[in-house]
């Protein structure tokens, strides 16, 4: 034996996938100069420098990347012992869980994933915090919340994320539009009224990216509002189209309120749709259940869209 245990493999683990120690001391929740010991101590225990200069910033050292499989994998079993015990023990917990998503993810996934999670713990709950213009770096760095879901290009790198779900938008008009009979074209598009859905009161995107590059069209938007639900059974009574992610309509009786959907005649970026937590909670073994129930929840969800 060389004088180091589980802890210090914890932070040879951390420090060779971050390659900094400073953003390695944030995640394990320790001082600088800790993590500088820790360092300092694997180096010499290994024989190793660990972690070299390269430029302004530190890489991993070539011994280091050749061990960080194997580390990594002690690390996940020592922590598979804690965790089959935990989870074993989640129908005595009432943990509760926040969560901060926009009502595009709420309305779909929150009574499919609260019984998913009561399934194994009965007692738990779960709040929906709202999505706000903030970007959730600090908030997830506090502990204000457990997890965001959503498609933000806003996060700091230390921030883990792993996508859920792919969004295609999609065109929704009452059932008998005018629309339907003349054909859907880049050109029918623009004669029609459209509204367009932001948080922030942006009118333009993709869409008119596309109509003016590819085609020298422009339609004509001329309603914002920030959430999409306000607007589904208002879409009855007039000519507008309404843009929305197809997730947004799971499971919404579209036939029943006079409604109908199309795609638009050209291609459209997916929206890639992500859960993202602080790097802290990597380990821990109930929040890795709740991650892991939210990714399977959503994944039904979008082989059921399609």
């Amino acid at each position: 034996m060389r004088g180091y245990d589980l802890d210090l493999l914890r932070f040879l683990q951390v420090l060779i996938e971050e390659q900094s120690v400073s953003v390695a001391a944030r995640r394990m929740h320790v001082s600088e100069p800790a993590m500088s010991r820790h360092l300092a101590k694997l180096r010499t225990v290994f024989g190793d420098p660990i972690l070299v200069p390269s430029g302004r910033h530190l890489i991993a050292s070539a011994f280091a990347l050749g061990i960080r499989d194997r580390v990594q994998a002690v690390v996940r079993a020592a922590d598979g012992l804690i965790e089959t015990q935990v989870l074993a023990d989640l129908r005595n917990m009432a943990p509760k869980f926040t969560i901060r998503a926009n009502d595009v993810v709420v309305a779909p996934m929150a009574l499919p994933l609260m019984r998913a999670l009561r399934q194994d713990c009965p007692n738990c709950e779960l709040v929906f915090a709202p999505e706000v213009d903030d970007a959730a770096n600090q908030a997830l760095r506090e502990d204000a919340i457990d997890l965001y879901i959503g498609a933000t290009d806003m996060l700091k790198p230390e921030i883990r994320r792993q996508t859920i779900f792919y969004n295609i938008m999609k065109a929704l008009v009452r059932k008998d539009h005018p629309i339907f009979a003349e054909g859907i074209t880049p050109d029918a598009l623009t004669r029609y009224d459209h509204i367009s859905i932001s948080r922030r009161g942006r009118a333009r995107g993709p869409i008119d990216r596309i109509l003016r590059d590819q085609y020298g069209l422009s339609r004509r938007v001329v309603l914002v509002v920030p959430h999409y639900k306000a607007m589904i059974d208002s879409m009855r009574d007039t000519d507008l189209i309404l843009t929305l992610p197809d997730m947004a309509l799971y499971r919404v009786p579209l036939a029943e309120r006079g409604l109908a959907l199309f795609d638009y005649p050209f291609p459209l970026p997916r929206v890639e749709a992500f859960q993202a937590w602080h790097p802290r909670r990597d380990n821990d073994p109930v929040h890795r259940w709740l991650r892991e129930t939210i990714f399977r929840v959503a994944r039904q969800i979008q082989s059921e869209l399609g």
